[in-house]
């Protein structure tokens, strides 16, 4: 499906949906429009090649749906890869990570995706809100596509951050072994989005130096703010690291802390019975000849004997507090 937003100083902006003359619109500079493509057939992705004229490696690009962050200086235009992250949709185990190629030539801006992606939503949202991220350029308003794009990863993280938090509250109580599973997903989620950030943050810092032709030296200067989120970004991913590596430890710890007790109550345990068994066991020999073996109170002093070892043991270990 192919939606189009054009903008002039005569008639303001308006959204158009289906097939338009685009070579005709890349003609008029008066003109500022936004084509987006999502999920294209290949009649509607024919106009990359025959309105556009883009460079045949830039549309491999992005119709494999293969490509690795990346930017390319094509003098007319320039052709960008940014990779989006959106939550965790479904209840998926793995964050669904997205490729969106984009154009920008002199006066308009060219997206292509092939899933969808609120984040493009949003950003139609914003220009019929307010018209000026367009009327100033196709530039600026690349530097918005682009701004939106980054900062959908803060919606990444802060489902990252409550199952973070979900993991830290869980294991102080009673975590079982299922909490590990989680743990090693998220902080594998965790490491994938870092990955993914630190080449958009390099063309990013392309963008910025301001060597492209069809970014004015005046629009160059936005794009920094676009690396300044990149870099929270990174920042709160390795937050988020380090809590679930701390989660995970005080996990082990927990687990090393039952193991001791578990085995401090069968080691306790054993040595109170050991003295029981000793004499049960002395005088369960079936001798002849044994010492009180025939005595009247021969049974009770065996039974007190064994109460008194076990008080005193237990009045043992109390006393190192070993229980």
């Amino acid at each position: 499906m192919i939606t189009t937003f054009i903008w002039s100083k005569e008639e303001g902006g308006r959204e158009v949906k289906g097939m338009l003359d685009f070579a005709e619109l890349l003609s008029k500079p008066d003109h500022v429009f936004w084509v987006d493509l999502a999920q294209p057939t290949d009649a509607e992705s024919y106009i990359l090649t025959h309105d556009f004229k883009f460079h045949p490696l830039a549309i491999e690009d992005v119709l494999s749906e293969m490509s690795h962050p990346k930017i390319d200086d094509y003098d007319e235009y320039i052709f960008v890869v940014f990779v989006v992250a959106s939550g965790r949709p479904g209840g998926e185990d793995e964050l669904p990570f997205r490729e969106i190629g984009l154009f920008l030539t002199r006066n308009c801006v060219v997206t292509v995706h092939f899933h969808q992606l609120r984040v493009v939503d949003t950003i139609l949202a914003r220009l019929h809100k307010d018209e000026r991220f367009i009327s100033r350029g196709a530039d600026f308003f690349f530097h918005m596509v682009l701004d939106q794009l980054a900062d959908s990863y803060f919606e990444t993280l802060r489902v990252i951050e409550n199952e973070t938090d979900k993991i830290e509250d869980e294991v102080f109580e009673d975590p079982g072994r299922e909490i590990v599973k989680r743990i090693f997903t998220i902080r594998r989620d965790v490491l994938e989005v870092k990955r993914t950030i630190a080449p958009l943050r390099e063309i990013i810092n392309q963008l910025v130096r301001g060597k492209f032709a069809v970014i004015s030296p005046g629009t160059a200067i936005y794009y920094s703010d676009i690396r300044d989120h990149l870099a929270r970004l990174s920042h709160e991913a390795d937050e988020h690291r380090d809590a679930l590596n701390s989660s995970l430890e005080v996990y082990y710890s927990s687990v090393s802390t039952r193991t001791n007790d578990i085995i401090k109550f069968l080691t306790i345990f054993t040595a109170i019975m050991l003295p029981p068994t000793f004499v049960v066991g002395l005088y369960g020999m079936n001798f002849k000849y044994m010492p009180e073996l025939d005595w009247k109170y021969g049974y009770l002093f065996a039974l007190f004997l064994i109460v008194a070892i076990v008080v005193g043991l237990l009045v043992f270990f109390r006393k190192r507090k070993w229980i």
